[in-house]
């Protein structure tokens, strides 16, 4: 059961807050929680003495703007990250206000690359939904895909003369629908895929070619849905097989686990208590009480969240405090913020009325690791995959690109071990296709993996 721990954020009076990103904002090694504010400022909580302390610059919280979603790469190979935030005034179609990319310039100051004059016909001035980090070509330099509700999604790289443009139309991603929530990593190949759930029509998965390319095929993968209106996605092994399923959310309609079948279509195996209809936003997986079986957490908005655990199979448990059946739920990411080895639930709320943030977590004594790989330019390799062997176990996770609707986790690929004292090994495919294998992993403890190039 999650305990409330709420009152470790400084300053928490209730706003219109969305999106949640983990990462390491400041450039000093640490994470923070980068949070989306709709008409007010947004907010950097960063871990100073046992608080959340908001030390976002002025130029970050750009107060003046409608926030929806945000996510973090590295854009220029400069190994720090810049942070993409999606604005959106508009339900669908244009919009006043552009997105934001930020920089951080090398005197610690935040430039808009978007404000530059070179990169004003590139800006996104369409009404969109979430946005994910992406290495396609396994360069590590990232681009940004955005789900727009709409109008054509886009696709945002550095060209060679540092400009930015969008290379959607050039690669068949510029496809328009009500876009919603995004995921990228490797799904259908062994290299970096988008997946895209939609609402009024059907989901799309594009896949990777391995060499930066993509063809949907969402349809052949049995994943369209086009009936339903999804939100949240997570991507995780729920069957315990060794191979990634999908969870994504539908608003209102029935929620989807997604298990991988023989001949590598999908088919879906959600309880009946976890299909059931609600107001979703978020599907997190993640491992909360460090037991070694990913967790569930669905975010809802103005209805009970749940949580659900793989025993024999998945089970709605009392998500305790966690559960803010009055809580209008908008975003919600994970992080280990204080650095015990135990993950932290931030929750967002907004949108209907304003709400403080909230924040969670599941104490216990059982062990974990956590590894952390790097770019070629030492910045997080968002999109990698890592393989933990421990205990006759397997356990998969992919340093996440942005998780579904609005948000992203942290870059860190967290591990619960339960008693297990030994870990056998622990593998890093990169997204290039790169792969290191590692012996003689200490528990208890956060490795930083390098790109063996």
């Amino acid at each position: 059961m999650f305990t409330d721990i709420s009152d470790r954020i400084a300053s928490n009076a209730p706003a219109l807050h969305y999106g949640v990103a983990a990462l390491d904002v400041d450039g000093d090694g640490q994470i923070e929680f980068f949070v989306a504010g709709f008409g007010s400022a947004n907010r950097v909580l960063q871990w100073v003495n046992g608080e959340l302390i908001d030390i976002a610059p002025q130029t970050l919280a750009d107060a003046d703007r409608k926030a929806l979603g945000v996510a973090a790469g590295d854009v220029d190979g400069d190994g720090r990250e810049e942070i993409y935030v999606l604005n959106t005034d508009t339900f669908t179609g244009p919009k006043q206000y552009a997105d934001r990319l930020f920089k951080a310039k090398p005197d610690g100051r935040w430039e808009d690359l978007f404000g530059k004059p070179a990169n004003k016909a590139a800006r996104n001035m369409t009404a969109g939904r979430s946005v994910v980090a992406l290495d396609r070509r396994g360069t590590g330099r990232y681009g940004f895909f955005v789900a727009n509700y709409g109008r054509p999604m886009r696709l945002f790289e550095q060209g060679p003369d540092g400009k930015l443009l969008d290379f959607a139309p050039s690669l068949g991603l510029d496809r328009t629908t009500g876009g919603r929530g995004l995921w990228a990593g490797p799904f259908a190949s062994d290299r970096s895929d988008i997946i895209c759930v939609n609402e009024q029509g059907p989901n799309f998965l594009f896949k990777n070619d391995g060499t930066g390319h993509f063809r949907e095929l969402a349809g052949e993968y049995h994943l369209c849905d086009r009936e339903e209106h999804a939100r949240g996605i997570a991507v995780l092994d729920a069957d315990g097989d060794g191979r990634l399923d999908l969870c994504y959310g539908n608003w209102d309609g029935p929620h989807r686990l997604m298990i991988r079948q023989p001949d590598g279509t999908f088919r879906d195996r959600a309880t009946p208590a976890m299909g059931f209809p609600g107001t979703i936003r978020n599907v997190i997986a993640a491992d909360f009480d460090n037991d070694g079986v990913e967790e569930l957490f669905f975010n809802n908005f103005a209805e009970s969240n749940r949580l659900f655990k793989r025993e024999t199979d998945w089970r709605l448990q009392d998500a305790g405090p966690a559960s803010e059946p009055d809580g209008k739920g908008t975003g919600a990411a994970v992080a280990d913020i204080d650095g015990d080895g135990i993950l932290e639930l931030l929750i967002a709320h907004g949108e209907a009325v304003a709400q403080p943030l909230s924040l969670f977590k599941m104490p216990n004594q059982n062990a974990w690791v956590r590894i952390a790989p790097r770019t070629r330019f030492d910045a997080p390799a968002r999109g990698a995959m890592v393989k933990l062997v421990a205990g006759g176990r397997t356990q998969l996770r992919v340093i996440d690109g942005g998780s579904g609707y609005l948000c992203q986790m942290e870059p860190v690929a967290h591990f619960g071990l339960g008693d297990v004292k030994s870990i056998e090994s622990v593998s890093v495919t990169w997204p290039d296709g790169a792969r290191q294998v590692l012996k003689d992993i200490r528990i208890n403890t956060k490795h930083i993996v390098k790109h063996p190039g």
